[in-house]
This record gives C-alpha cells, sequence and structure tokens, in this order.
C-alpha cells in the first residue's frame, strides 16, 4: 500500500516525533497561540490524531496579549525512563522543558533550562554512560549572529545545563547559512545531528556527523528539492519502525497554509542517510511497516460543541476561564470589553488551522443575546487579514469590513487597520445567521525567496455581501480562520454558536 504526501496538511511547522512500542508522538511550535505545544499520535507514521496539548497557556504574562511570531519555536520531543520529554524555545526568554508520563494526560510546569534570549531549536540527547546533552541553534533577530550550532551538557536531570556551550558547527563557514532546528541522534559509532540549511522555503537537509558529541563534525546534503517540485525540505525527526526502518519527517513551507508534513523513507550508505527518493523529496511511497494498516486519522475541522471544545481551536494569546462556555450543547462567546487597537491584537479570537487549501466553513451563530455596542464576526487571521463583522446599534445591526496589514520591526507587529460599514440591517426576528468561510483557488501568484506561490482567495460571507481577500500567511505561521466576540461597551452581551460545520473541496 502506498501512501502520499503530505501526510497532514495542516500546519503543523518545526514537527518532531518520538516512538514508544507501536506509538508515535509527535509535537510542533505554537508561537503566540494557546494552547500550546500540540500533541498528535498515530500507529503508522501516515494518519494522524490530534489528542492534547503540553502547554495549556504560556506561563508568561506578556502572551496574554498576542506577540505574534513569538512564543514557543521550535521542539524537540524525547522519551527516558518513563518520561517523556518536550524540550521548547521561547527566543525571547530562553530554553523551557516540560514533561510527563502519558503524553495524553497532564504535563508538567515548564522548568527553564537556560534562560537567555537567543537560543533557539533544542534537543536533548542521553548517552549510554548516563550523561546528558543539548543541542542548539540561534536567532540573529534576537542574539545578532545565525547559522551557529551549540552543544552543552545538561544535569543528570535534564533540567539544567553545565558547562560551558560548545560550538559544534558554523554554517558561515561552509555555505550553510541558516543553519538551524538541529536534531540529534547516535547510530553505531557516530553521533548525527540532522539539521536544515539554506532557508525555510528554498533551503536544504543536512546530517552531521562526528564519532565524539563534541565534534569536529563532517557534514553531507541528504534531502534537497533537485526534480521534485517540493521546496524547502525543511527540518524534522528521524524515526524508526518496529521492523527496523527508518523514515523521516518534515515540513514544506505552501504559503498561506503554512508549513505542512511529509514523511520520506531514508535508507544509510556509507554511514549517512539518504531520504527520500536519492535525496530528493517523494509525492508517494510504500507505507511504512509498523505492523497497522487501518489506523484513522481524524483532524476535524467541523465542531458541534457536543463534547465541549473540540481540540483543533487554539486562542490567539494566552486564555482565560471567561473566553468562552459550553451551554445547552452550544458555544457561548462573552462579547468582552475591547482590550487592542486592532482587531487581530484581541487575545479572545478562537482560531483553528487550515486542514487543506480549498474548503468551506458555516458558522451558525445566535445574535440575539448581544447588546448596543458588541461586535461579534468571523476573521481570516494573517498578515494580511479580512473580518466580516455585526455590530449592533440602537436601530439594528450594521455589517461591518475590517481588513488589516502587519508589518514588523524588531519582532513587534504594527498594523494598519481599516473598517467600512458595508450595510444597515434590521435583527433578525429569530436572531440566528449564517457566515462563511471559504478558501478558494485565487487568480495571482506571488514570488518569495525565488519560489512561485499561487495564491488561495479567501471569501468572507454573510447577509448579501462577499468581502474578498488574497490569502497570506501568518507570522512564522499558516493562516487561520475562526470568530470572535468583542464589545466598547460596559457590560456585554453574548454570541451564541450551534456549529461550525466545514466541507473540504
Amino acid at each position: 500500500m502506498k501512501y502520499k504526501n503530505p501526510v497532514i496538511y495542516v500546519d503543523y511547522s518545526d514537527p518532531d516525533v518520538v516512538r514508544v512500542g507501536k506509538d508515535y508522538v509527535m509535537t510542533a511550535s505554537s508561537f503566540t497561540n494557546t494552547p500550546g505545544l500540540p500533541i498528535l499520535h498515530s500507529e503508522d507514521l501516515v494518519h494522524w490524531k490530534l489528542v492534547n496539548y503540553a502547554l495549556p497557556n504560556i506561563p508568561d504574562v506578556s502572551y496574554n496579549k498576542p506577540r505574534h511570531g513569538c512564543g514557543v519555536w521550535a521542539p524537540a520531543i524525547r522519551y527516558h525512563e518513563g518520561l517523556y520529554y518536550i524540550y521548547y524555545p521561547m527566543p525571547d526568554e530562553g530554553i523551557f522543558v516540560t514533561t510527563a508520563s502519558d503524553f495524553r494526560g497532564e504535563w508538567s510546569e515548564p522548568v527553564c533550562v537556560i534562560k537567555a534570549s537567543g537560543f533557539i531549536d533544542p534537543c536533548p540527547y542521553w548517552d549510554e554512560d548516563g550523561r546528558v546533552y543539548l543541542v542548539y541553534g540561534v536567532a540573529k533577530s534576537r542574539i545578532g549572529y545565525k547559522s551557529v550550532l551549540y552543544m552543552q551538557e545538561l544535569s543528570s536531570d535534564g533540567m539544567s545545563v553545565i558547562g560551558e556551550r560548545v560550538k559544534v558547527f558554523d554554517g558561515n563557514e561552509n555555505g550553510n547559512d541558516t543553519i538551524e532546528g538541529p536534531k540529534l541522534y547516535k547510530k553505531d559509532d557516530y553521533y548525527y545531528i540532522l539539521a536544515p540549511a539554506g532557508g525555510v522555503k528554498p533551503g536544504w537537509q543536512l546530517a552531521l556527523r562526528s564519532k565524539s558529541i563534541w565534534g569536529p563534525y563532517e557534514y553531507k546534503r541528504v534531502l534537497e528539492s533537485k526534480d521534485s517540485g517540493i521546496n524547502g525540505p525543511h527540518q524534522g525527526a528521524l524515526v524508526d519502525t518496529v521492523s527496523g526502518e527508518d523514515w523521516f519527517i518534515h515540513f514544506r513551507d505552501v504559503y498561506a497554509a503554512g508549513r505542512i508534513v511529509y514523511l520520506e523513507p531514508v535508507k544509510w550508505v556509507d554511514g549517512w542517510p539518504v531520504m527520500g527518493a536519492e535525496g530528493a523529496p517523494v509525492s508517494e511511497y510504500e507505507a511504512p511497516d509498523t505492523g497497522v494498516s487501518s489506523f484513522t486519522e481524524y483532524l476535524p475541522m467541523s465542531d458541534d460543541f457536543s463534547d465541549g471544545l473540540s481540540l483543533q481551536w487554539q486562542w490567539n494569546a494566552n486564555h482565560r476561564a471567561e473566553f468562552y462556555e459550553i451551554s445547552d450543547g452550544k458555544l457561548k462567546l462573552p462579547c468582552l470589553k475591547k482590550t487592542a487597537d486592532v482587531l487581530f491584537d484581541e487575545p479572545n479570537i478562537l482560531l483553528q488551522k487550515w486542514n487543506g487549501n480549498r474548503f468551506k466553513a458555516e458558522f451558525m451563530l445566535d445574535i440575539s443575546n448581544l447588546k448596543v455596542s458588541d461586535t461579534v464576526g468571523i476573521i481570516h487571521a494573517s498578515m494580511k487579514y479580512a473580518s466580516l463583522a455585526v455590530r449592533v446599534t440602537d436601530s439594528g445591526v450594521e455589517l461591518l469590513e475590517i481588513k488589516g496589514v502587519q508589518s514588523f520591526k524588531n519582532s513587534i507587529a504594527y498594523t494598519d487597520e481599516n473598517v467600512t460599514v458595508l450595510g444597515h440591517y434590521e435583527l433578525p426576528e429569530d436572531g440566528l445567521i449564517t457566515m462563511v468561510y471559504e478558501v478558494a483557488e485565487g487568480d495571482r501568484h506571488e514570488v518569495v525567496e525565488g519560489v512561485d506561490y499561487a495564491l488561495e482567495k479567501v471569501h468572507l460571507k454573510a447577509f448579501d455581501h462577499d468581502v474578498s481577500i488574497d490569502a497570506y500567511p501568518g507570522r512564522w505561521v499558516g493562516a487561520k480562520f475562526g470568530m470572535y466576540a468583542l464589545s466598547t461597551g460596559t457590560d456585554g452581551g453574548y454570541l451564541l454558536c450551534d456549529k461550525v460545520s466545514v466541507e473540504k473541496g
């Protein structure tokens, strides 16, 4: 049986995977959204289910408001002596670790392993002699230089660093600019660091090897686009099967939809991994021999809220209990007082990732409990965002078009936003409206870092209006969509959502 790439057409950036018995457990970057550090499970490496999050909120009050592009960057997940470990970086704060005995259960309060700005993409390794090591990279935007990998020893419990960090690779010296996202392994007599270089969109995957963990490391390109038409195979995970096969999971940047997940076969030739089809990504291949042939994929988009808020939803920042409740089988969003100058900087926007790049989502909403000065709506969330919203006035409701464009300086978002009144309407007698979010084929292309992307067109529809916008990604993330409820008054009402129904195209 063959599988087709991508195995996950969802923005799970910087994926890392560990196998424990027959279980494959994946985590990925989550940036400023919460809950963070998604936990996905598979038994065959092809079909995945979102089962948990390791980080309910980011334990830093500065993330009570969105910090677009900041927060939780590329993590690594490992298993050692009965515990799962996730090491993750926050480029402005440091490197942290959280643990759990059951990946589906509660994860520990994060511990800061390195408190410093600029260190990113950590990965631990427990050696046979009991010593523990951590490899990590750097972010030029915070530390002033890039393309360097460091190694540092950890305490025996993995919770703190000991000794000095040692530079083990410098991509500035050998044409491997922007090397980052290192993952550390050992096979036979060699230590291996697998790491991408050359940038997210046009780059390649390197293997570094040395018989000493401190180096020196020789290196080789082991996966690159070549003639595959699949750009920039970027950082990921080497994982084996119970039958002894090796596989590599990585992401591909497809622009608006984000960084989607690919699976590549791995062979070993002369002590080097050869990934994909002779070093190029595959579109399809014989499925991994995991002993499992019927594991059903479950990455939902629709939600009727019958079992609470489904796992695909995340908030735009740290969230609080007052952001929502489930009432009589419906989602209730209180119209909380606006706290930001522009819409996309509000924390209580409920979002989910695209799953594919052709779909239509219908939001069945009840606006009968809104009060004057309340505004509710749906949103296309990206660096060029758009919203279709209903604002209650003394004489009925106004339909609003809200569009904004983000720019960034020193990792801080600055936004130009425009609000247009599209029309005035009477409040429906039953208070029920349907708002539609649709992703369709677009009519424009854009070349980014040498890669030609076809831009999708997003449509937001309500009453008799269709607001459209070309689809762009967010800050290091794919576009998202969702809904919100806000108020400029002192005592807001609330929005009810009966269900969100998604049909994939």
